[in-house]
């Protein structure tokens, strides 16, 4: 049986802990706050993040970070990316020497624009072996449920995604691989901010030709990213690149196309900010990727319009205006 430490209680975090444990794990699961860790541990589920779903019994919570990690061979990575640097600087020197590093976190980090494998490898001086992500159509709340999903696994070592790919594999979670690690983390990084586009335009009360032609143009913009940092086409046509942007810009359980439609119906990021717990990744994340954009001279005008309204004060309705009257040419 291998030995998972899941690093991080939410939803997403608490989610794959299930799973690990569904496919044969024994996982630790670590949570910051101790009446978290009591309440998962008393009554069997996680009433902050996934009230109602149980949790298997091979799933253990600690708030001590050296007692989750004791002789882990895969550490799982699901705290918020913006805080990933300083987590994990704590954290370094209790890491197992060979544990395999998976992230779960979709962001690009403000300030240095790195991805999260990126972040990781600097932090903990871990070879690029040793460092994966997990990237997909993957709601936490319906995994939860054992709704069927897929998902992909980044590697560039094809052993330790295939060992990946084991360690998570259940009746209602099929696991693929892939090599291009950059291509998996920028799709599930722009995602976010597309799906702040669509959730703006649904609570401007705009349809589905709308989301569609958000959805197929922010694919585009995130193509053309990721072929500029040596990503693979092909996976942007996959489940790390259409499948998650599809349901993150679909879904109502989507915490950034949610929080999009906020900002289209009224409300401003901080007073959205301030009615949930959950953390809207796209919001932060949607300024470094831009700048990571502007770096490479890649144009980007869905995530540019989106930091326009989270970040300069520019109206939804200003905002649909702007891209619509863009100059028009061959798609």
């Amino acid at each position: 049986m291998r030995r998972a430490a899941v690093l991080g209680a939410g939803s997403w975090g608490t989610t794959f802990a299930k799973v690990l444990a569904d496919a044969g794990c024994d996982v630790t699961l670590h949570a910051r706050r101790p009446e978290l860790v009591r309440a998962i541990t008393d009554d069997g589920e996680n009433p902050d993040y996934l009230p109602g779903i149980r949790l298997p019994s091979t799933v253990r919570a600690t708030a001590d970070a050296a007692e989750a990690l004791a002789g882990a061979d895969v550490v799982v990575l699901a705290v918020p990316s913006q805080s990933l640097r300083d987590n994990l600087t704590a954290w370094s020197p209790l890491l197992p020497p060979d544990a395999t590093l998976l992230s779960l976190m979709k962001g690009i980090e403000l300030g240095t624009t790195k991805r999260m494998s990126e972040v990781i490898r600097e932090v903990t001086g871990a070879g690029a072996d040793r460092v994966a992500a997990l990237s997909g159509p993957n709601l936490a709340r319906e995994i939860a449920e054992e709704q069927p999903a897929a998902t992909v696994i980044a590697c560039p070592d094809a052993d330790r995604a295939a060992a990946l790919q084991v360690a998570c594999h259940t009746r209602y979670f099929r696991p693929y691989t892939n090599a291009d690690l950059v291509g998996c983390e920028l799709g599930g990084a722009v995602k976010n901010v597309i799906a702040l586009a669509c959730g703006i335009a649904e609570g401007l009360g705009f349809g589905d030709n709308t989301r569609a032609s958000l959805i197929t143009r922010g694919l585009a913009e995130t193509a053309r990213l990721g072929l500029a940092l040596g990503a693979e086409l092909t996976t942007f046509a996959g489940l790390a690149g259409l499948g998650d942007l599809v349901a993150t810009c679909s879904s109502p359980l989507s915490r950034n196309r949610t929080f999009g439609e906020k900002l289209g119906r009224g409300m401003t990021v901080e007073q959205v900010q301030e009615s949930t717990r959950q953390t809207a990744e796209g919001v932060k994340s949607c300024r470094s990727v831009l700048d990571l954009a502007r770096a490479h001279g890649i144009d980007v005008p869905i995530t540019e319009a989106v930091v326009r309204v989270c970040h300069e004060g520019e109206s939804p309705a200003q905002m649909v205006k702007e891209i619509m009257s863009r100059e028009a040419k061959p798609e």
